[in-house]
């Protein structure tokens, strides 16, 4: 598995699609759907998806009288611009129901609120490690072929080797 696609229900897709854009620091883009969004990373990964109460007919995603929002559900994102995310979910929340501190399980800054829909929300800072590993990984626009390379090679003259 590479990767997985939590889709949570919300009662307003685009008001929750704005809220989480503003605590990403997402520049501000409308939901594909009316009932269904996906916030994405800068790389196109999927962070979050928004889904309407009760549409489609999901048997989970019917009703949020069922259950109190996000029963047996953390969303807990890791974030690698941890003093302006803190800086914006101030901006976006009335009160915080963990206030910034360091986890001593991941020794990392943290905090938590709840979204629009009483999900609670924890974003942690990533460990330095974390940030140089994940730099790294960054795509290398050197080494990805151009539009030239991309072509098959000349032979410049000479009769490509091989049986015949």
């Amino acid at each position: 598995m590479k990767r997985t696609w939590t889709i949570i229900g919300v009662s307003d897709v685009a008001s929750s699609f704005k809220w989480y854009q503003s605590l990403f620091g997402q520049p501000e883009t409308a939901p594909g759907h009316d009932d269904f969004g996906q916030i994405l990373d800068t790389d196109g990964t999927v962070l979050l998806c928004l889904h309407q109460w009760g549409a489609h007919e999901h048997p989970s995603l019917m009703s949020p009288d069922e259950a109190s929002p996000g029963n047996g559900l953390l969303l807990f994102f890791r974030v690698d611009d941890y003093e302006m995310a803190l800086r914006r979910a101030r901006a976006v929340a009335a009160r915080f129901e963990e206030e910034p501190h360091v986890n001593p399980n991941t020794r990392t800054k943290e905090f938590s609120l709840r979204d629009p829909d009483g999900y609670y929300v924890t974003v942690s800072a990533l460990a330095a490690i974390e940030r140089r590993n994940a730099a790294s990984k960054q795509p290398n626009k050197r080494l990805e072929p151009t539009k030239a390379r991309g072509r098959a090679t000349k032979t410049r003259g000479r009769r490509p080797r091989g049986r015949g």
